[in-house]
């Protein structure tokens, strides 16, 4: 017996120094960079923290009653007595277990709240709005205010909110920045409204997290977040240098097929605005915009 939980525990510990050497850095979601992010991180170390604890508990308890119960220490004709039940041993294993239910159901409602709405200590600032739509397989990133387009790339100033609106041109597809926040679909005929933050500068990766096709594993695109001050000389740079997006062109984008990161002044949203039904509008809204047309 004891050569047998030797050699289990040897298993178990080669098993996850192999699954911690694939790991070449920190993994994405627990380095947030964001304060989205950051709640998202913090309620998954919680989830490991909690099972940890409860998984812990069982064995201890297995161990416990398996050696204190143990046949050799019992007489040979040693019989258990037979109950049909306990209210105190019942109520601890329904009590604690719906304790917990409810207990992180209060902090997964409380957090959707908080990832669903402008970062928190951002809501004083007007946020920087990104049209991020999908192709099959390449993402399209429209900057209204600075009259930008990028493809497969996406540049952001720091320290400022950001409230990405997702559609897609093709099947589904779910954006995704680890170590920013998300992930949220991408659909054909609405839109959806995404908040995130860098809180600092820095370079991350983004990528399609939905299976769309054969060419999903490629469906990736880079987050660069600038100080201001380099967003707005960047900007300035792709007016002086970049070609504009016509309509011809961009329906040469939208052909299935992977690109590298280009950059355009104009934005398809001229000739191909988003869908107008918002997935976050309210009901009076989109009463509304039926009413108007």
């Amino acid at each position: 017996m004891k050569v047998n939980m030797k050699g289990t525990l040897l298993s178990f510990m080669g098993l996850g120094a192999i699954l911690l050497a694939g790991c070449n850095d920190k993994l994405a979601v627990l380095d947030p960079k964001g304060p989205q992010a950051q709640r998202q991180a913090d309620d998954t170390m919680l989830l490991i923290y909690l099972m940890s604890g409860i998984v812990l508990t069982v064995l201890a308890i297995l161990v416990f009653m398996l050696f204190k119960y143990r046949a050799s220490k019992q007489s040979p004709d040693y019989e258990p007595p037979h109950i049909h039940g306990h209210w105190l041993v019942e109520t601890i294993m329904i009590g604690i277990p719906v304790i917990i239910v409810i207990f992180l159901s209060f902090v997964s409602v409380k957090s959707n709240y908080i990832v669903e709405n402008v970062p928190q200590e951002y809501e004083d600032q007007e946020p920087l709005v990104i049209y991020a739509s999908s192709s099959n397989w390449k993402w399209h990133f429209s900057y209204p205010e600075q009259d930008i387009e990028t493809v497969n790339y996406l540049y952001i100033p720091a320290g400022r909110a950001i409230e990405f609106k997702l559609y897609s041109y093709g099947p589904i597809t779910s954006f995704w920045i680890p170590q920013l926040g998300g992930q949220k679909y991408a659909m054909a005929d609405m839109v959806t409204t995404l908040h995130l933050a860098a809180d600092n500068p820095g370079e991350f990766w983004g990528r399609n997290a939905n299976f769309s096709g054969r060419g999903t594993a490629e469906n990736i695109f880079d987050v660069t977040a600038l100080t201001q001050t380099e967003f707005d000389e960047w900007v300035t740079e792709v007016h002086e240098t970049a070609a504009p997006l016509t309509e011809e062109k961009f329906d040469e984008l939208l052909e299935p097929g992977h690109l590298g990161k280009q950059t355009y002044t104009g934005t398809h949203l001229e000739f191909s605005p988003a869908p107008e039904h918002n997935h976050e509008s309210s009901d009076e809204e989109d009463e509304e915009d039926h009413s108007s047309h």
